[in-house]
């Protein structure tokens, strides 16, 4: 065989080794992904319908509140322990990742540093701060307040008597050791 038609049968080779660019899959999906089931107790990712309300509501120990839109999982959640508030936004974090929260009020301003961290019952690493119950930022979460994350986007929460009724059960609470995030 000449040289100049084997240089011309290399491209047809490759091509006849490469995958088909038309594919069998009716949803597009990307080549070599891979179908995960969701676990039934983690709600289906979406937006809330436009006219949803975001709402407080306090956990059966009443040590925890959470807020959210109803029948989806929270946002933000506030939790007591040994007389420091534990704030978590519910948006997924990069292992080792740390941060600010800024959250701001009509009265005042907090920016909480806060850590990708682990949760007990809850997949991946989530945004996870310590602030003291008695601290005056604290007060950011009795009213209404927005608050930014680095790419984790704005959050708009309403004010309401459950946040501030945990932070006040929070303040009288047994001061301890500081809390510590869960392992990584």
């Amino acid at each position: 065989m000449h040289r100049g038609k084997a240089f011309l049968l290399i491209p047809l080779a490759l091509a006849a080794c490469s995958p088909s660019a038309a594919s069998t899959d009716s949803d597009a999906a990307p080549l070599g992904a891979v179908r995960m089931a969701m676990p039934a107790s983690e709600p289906i990712p979406g937006r809330p319908v436009a006219d949803a309300q975001g709402i407080w509501a306090a956990a059966p120990d009443a040590r925890t509140v959470r807020f959210g839109f109803a029948g989806q999982g929270p946002l933000l959640s506030l939790e007591c322990r040994a007389g420091a508030l534990i704030v978590t936004r519910h948006i997924a974090a990069e292992i080792g990742a740390q941060a600010l929260f800024a959250l701001q009020s009509s009265e005042r301003i907090l920016r909480l540093p806060v850590d990708a961290t682990s949760v007990p019952g809850m997949r991946g690493y989530l945004w996870q701060g310590t602030l003291a119950a008695d601290d005056p930022g604290a007060e950011v979460f009795a009213a209404s307040f927005s608050g930014t994350l680095p790419g984790g986007g704005r959050i708009e929460v309403s004010a309401s008597d459950v946040p501030r009724g945990l932070i006040q059960r929070c303040k009288v609470a047994p001061a301890g050791p500081a809390p510590t995030a869960a392992p990584e």
